[in-house]
């Protein structure tokens, strides 16, 4: 199906995915036979013209576009791909002969994609903008995956209003699902998209159950934000020279009085629990957006360059996007972890009038967490027309088309012992 690369090319290729199958296997999870049959298959220095073979194979994303600072066009990094088509294949227990639509081209993941259909199955990809889409009939063509179909189109829409897909992957950020989304899958089709919920992506694979969408799973991911009609602009407060307040719901926050708060004492309060490397922590910082959000005046996210990190401005667990809050004239925010031989404590830093108070609520959140058996989250996505009283018990966040509810999968239902 696939024109291969012999040589140095498919060395490295093998390489990366060996990385990718250790890397799974170093957070407790499996790799999907086919998936990895997949990436050994698909020559990615083809789907990534203008950089070296070894540029290519890296697990990082590939360049194309920018606007200003930010990517606009990127080919995703390989693990992110891999875990992404991994839920998908989980979620449908394989993907032979599957009618596919992508939303956000590149070219690879659809090259990807048509391993895994086989020759029963479809692809359509789908992009907003002409240069990506000319860019990856160009790469597939080189490639020799001729049995994709390219459209140009704005995704928020229905691309074929009469035909469904068994599975609609999307690659680029979203902020909300539109009604075409739902409305183009199968009966028992499966949604996979990196959703920002609170201020953060996870990518949800999600299923009909009852009249809305339920995940079946969810992995920490980024992509670029998505365009056209579907945009919602992260907005960004500079509190300190590096650190950042990403502000995704609307909060209102004033930068400046932020910023004073940073240069008060940093209080710091430990959890005092002993937990092991696996621990997800990703669903931690759910789990405290759905609790604080209610508790406090803003809930953010803080997030800082590795430079104010080095200089100790602040202490963040992971400097890309931590739970924080604004309450009071307090900032609070998740620490770096503490550490004692192979297991490790959860900590939270605070600065202003009640820094002590606010820190001990954050870490008091995290203790539940722990006591709960460190459940991971399960979301729901209905219209944004349903009353109140049909929604299940949870945390309801409000979007533009749908009505988000984040619950916690109790022990039981989650395996735990």
């Amino acid at each position: 199906m696939s024109i291969g690369t012999i040589g140095g090319s498919e060395s490295l290729r093998h390489e990366m995915v060996d990385r990718f199958v250790a890397d799974q296997a170093a957070e407790g999870c499996s790799s999907r036979p086919e998936v990895v049959a997949a990436m050994r298959t698909v020559p990615r220095e083809l789907f990534t013209p203008g950089v070296t073979p070894e540029r290519a194979y890296e697990n990082d994303v590939v360049s194309f576009k920018r606007h200003g600072t930010e990517n606009i066009s990127t080919v995703s990094a390989p693990f992110v791909i891999a875990r992404m088509l991994g839920q998908a294949t989980d979620a449908l227990d394989g993907l032979d002969g599957r009618h596919v639509l992508e939303l956000g081209s590149g070219g690879y993941n659809a090259a990807l994609l048509r391993e895994l259909v086989g020759p029963s199955g479809s692809v359509t990809t789908v992009d907003i903008d002409s240069e990506v889409t000319d860019r990856a009939t160009a790469c597939l063509s080189a490639a020799g995956y001729h049995g994709v179909t390219v459209v140009c189109a704005d995704g928020e829409y229905p691309i074929a209003p009469a035909r469904r897909f068994d599975l609609i992957i999307v690659t680029v950020g979203a902020w909300d699902i539109p009604p075409a989304w739902p409305d183009q899958l199968t009966d028992d089709g499966v949604l996979v998209l990196p959703l920002r919920t609170f201020g953060m992506t996870r990518s949800w694979a999600l299923r009909r159950r009852e009249g809305c969408l339920v995940s079946v799973s969810q992995r920490l991911c980024g992509f670029v934000s998505m365009q056209g009609a579907g945009a919602h602009e992260v907005r960004y407060v500079d509190i300190a020279d590096g650190v950042h307040l990403r502000l995704d719901e609307g909060q209102p926050v004033d930068p400046a009085a932020v910023a004073d708060l940073l240069t008060t004492p940093r209080e710091q309060v430990w959890a005092r629990v002993s937990l092991p490397p696996r621990t997800d922590l990703s669903d931690l910082d759910l789990w405290l957006a759905t609790r604080l959000r209610r508790e406090v005046e803003q809930f953010v996210v803080l997030s800082a360059q590795e430079e104010a990190v080095k200089a100790g401005i602040v202490t963040p667990s992971w400097r890309f996007a931590v739970p924080a809050t604004l309450d009071g004239g307090t900032l609070a925010y998740r620490s770096a972890l503490r550490w004692t031989d192979r297991l490790f404590d959860l900590g939270a830093c605070a600065h202003g009038t009640a820094a002590v108070a606010a820190a001990e609520r954050m870490v008091e959140r995290m203790r539940a967490w722990v006591d709960a058996g460190c459940p991971p989250p399960r979301l729901h996505v209905l219209p944004a027309h349903t009353p109140d009283g049909d929604l299940p018990d949870g945390a309801v966040l409000d979007k533009r088309h749908s009505r988000l509810v984040l619950t916690f999968i109790p022990d039981e239902e989650n395996g735990a012992p």
